[in-house]
Parts: C-alpha cells; structure tokens; sequence
C-alpha cells in the first residue's frame, strides 16, 4: 500500500519550540504510516529528526539576498512536485503578507495544514482580518497548540476549520524509568536566550528578591540565543553574579531536569511551552507564570506545581521561596508531576494527528 506523502516545512530544526516541534513530528507521522520529508527554510539542524530532509538554505548557497529567496521559492516547489506530495504542514512563522501569498501558489495541488505555535498572532496573521481570512482561505485546517489559541482565533476570525492538537513530550521510556537522581538546590530554566519572549527580567529580579540563594540555591540557565550579553548585565545590576550559572544548548537536557529542584517559566508570551510538559514528565514540577498561552492548561495549581499571576515579581518570589521552604507541598506536587502529563505522550498525540491526516482523499 502507498504511504501518504507529507512534507513538514519549517524555519528550521533548531533551538526553538516549534522546530523541536516539528522534529517532534516527523517521528509522530511516521510511526503513523506517513511518508516524511522535513523541509526547512534555514540551515540549522539539531534536533533529532526521521525521515527525509531537504534544505533550502544548503541548496541555494552564494545566492543574494532578494535572489536566494526566489530561489527557495523554487525549489520548494520542485521538491514538491517532484515528490508527489499530497500534505503540507506549515510549521513556520508567517508574518510577511505578500510572501505568504506567493507560498499559498507554491502549495498549490497540496492539502494544507497551518500550525500556530504562539499567543504572539503578529508571527501568523497579517493585521488586517480581510487579508488573514484570505491568506488561510481553503486551508484544510489550522492547528492550534493550545485552546486559548484557538479561542482567540475564532474569536478574532470566525474561521470553521481551527482544532486544537497539543504538543506532546518525546522522552524515551529507558530516560523516564531511570532511577531517581538526588534533587539539587538549582531552579533551571532552559530555552531560548529570548527577553522578549523568555521575560528574564522579571526571572532575574524575582529569584533576586526571593533571597533563596542564601539558603545554597542557584539559579541555573540553560540555552542559547541573542539575549546572553543581556543577562550578563542584568545579573552584573543585580549582584547575582555568584548564585546565577549559564550554560550552553543542550539537545536532551533530561539529567539537569532531573536533578533540579524545580524549573520555572517565566515569558510574557507563549503556545504551549515544551519545557513545562518535559519537566512534568521527568517528574521535576513547575513554577509558571500564567501567561498567553500554554500554562494553565498544563500546570494544576498546588497539584503539580506553582502557577502565579504575570508580570509580578512579588508574587514570583513568593511562589519560588513557597518551593525552596514548603516541603510537604513540594513533595505533593513532585509526585503528581509525570502522572500529570501522560495524556501528552507522543504516542496520544500521535493518534490525534493520524486520525487528522488519515482521513483525507
């Protein structure tokens, strides 16, 4: 029997949550039956992926600029063809109204499938409503990776075809039956080095109020991005120097999760944040703040884990010092961490994508 022929087009597969999502996905859709091919945009590469890649950035060296993107464009129309491809899933931002236009000619004779990965909608939608109900016109539907996304959206838009799938956790079973590792003094944070995301600002000056750090904690960050030189002065302002630690981007960083006391998440926007499920699901609980969108439809207050109102640094440092000095209730939510998010397995998550794609004629 022929496999559908479904091509994943990214912004790439590194550092980010929607390119580990899209990783994520090549694996879900395979195991589901599907043919892959990973298509990305940029040439960054480090998340483990299956099936085939196809790399327009590679492909289109010593091009210039205006150029090079005629040529992506192109070529990924040649690959589609030349492929035979029935489904495209557009994992990517999409915030350039006439470049989305000309892509929507590229995908022509494809079944598409929008993903939005943020509460951020200027990355999705152009501002004008006419010109987004245009741009996603006949598209088989828009997948949301939280309900609020989806809320928003049909408030918004009004549009008939939105479904909510979330992102699911990929830890393999040997890592979550491993035994478990004596907890540190250390809050983490991994992600994007991203202030106008991430909010380490607000991170930063509520781990310095909490004063926890003179009880032997650390606060350790975990990642990459353009905001390292930011956070160097930010902890140089606030003399934190001693008790904050940055470390490198790390694939799988499942031992620093586990070992750490808790992990904490503290943007001013979100979709539905990988880190927070991941933690969970290693059995490590979460302080978050309760921003747009992701939070609250993962972490239970006091169940498993801490979730506080955004952008309040007292509130913040109240909830890290409640987990630094409250055992009883530290213990009750580490127990209930992983069980919480097991209907977030890949395999459940999977099943909900099959049964998305596997219909269509």
């Amino acid at each position: 029997m022929n496999k559908k022929k479904v091509a994943i087009v990214s912004n790439s597969l590194g550092k980010g949550g929607a390119e580990r999502f899209a990783a994520l996905l090549t694996f879900m859709l395979e195991e589901s039956g599907f043919e892959v091919h990973s298509i990305v945009v940029n040439n960054v590469v480090d998340y483990s992926y299956t099936g085939t890649l196809f790399n327009l950035e590679k492909e289109s060296l010593g091009s210039f600029s205006f150029l090079k993107k005629l040529k992506k464009g192109i070529l990924l129309r040649r690959y589609l063809t030349k492929n035979n491809i029935e489904i495209v899933i557009d994992s990517r931002t999409r915030n350039v109204l006439l470049r989305e236009l000309i892509t929507r000619l590229i995908y022509q004779n494809t079944k598409i499938y929008y993903v939005v990965h943020s509460y951020n909608f200027k990355n999705y939608f152009p501002s004008s409503v006419f010109w987004s109900k245009i741009m996603y016109k006949n598209t088989e539907a828009l997948i949301c990776v939280s309900k609020a996304i989806e809320e928003k959206i049909n408030q918004l838009y009004k549009f008939k075809n939105t479904i909510t799938i979330y992102n699911p956790f990929f830890i393999a079973e040997e890592e979550l039956k491993k035994e478990t590792l004596e907890t540190q003094k250390v809050i983490l944070f991994f992600g994007r080095f991203d202030e106008k995301v991430k909010n380490f600002t607000l991170m930063l000056e509520a781990f310095s109020n909490s004063q926890i750090f003179l009880k032997g904690y650390e606060l350790h960050l975990l990642g990459s991005g353009n905001d390292l030189d930011f956070i160097t002065q930010k902890l140089e302002s606030l003399d934190l120097n001693n008790y904050v630690k940055t470390f490198p981007f790390k694939q799988n960083p499942f031992d620093e999760v586990r070992k750490a006391k808790f992990t904490i998440l503290t943007s001013h926007y979100e979709g539905f944040p990988l880190s927070i499920i991941e933690s969970l699901a290693l059995g490590t609980p979460v302080v978050a703040v309760d921003c747009n969108s992701g939070p609250r439809e993962i972490i239970q207050n006091e169940f498993n884990g801490l979730l506080v109102e955004n952008n309040n640094i007292k509130a913040l440092s109240k909830a890290i010092k409640r987990f630094a000095d409250d055992n009883e209730l530290y213990h009750f939510c580490k127990k209930n961490a992983s069980e919480s998010v097991k209907h977030l397995s890949l395999k459940n998550i999977s099943e909900q994508w099959k049964n998305l794609l596997a219909n269509q004629k």
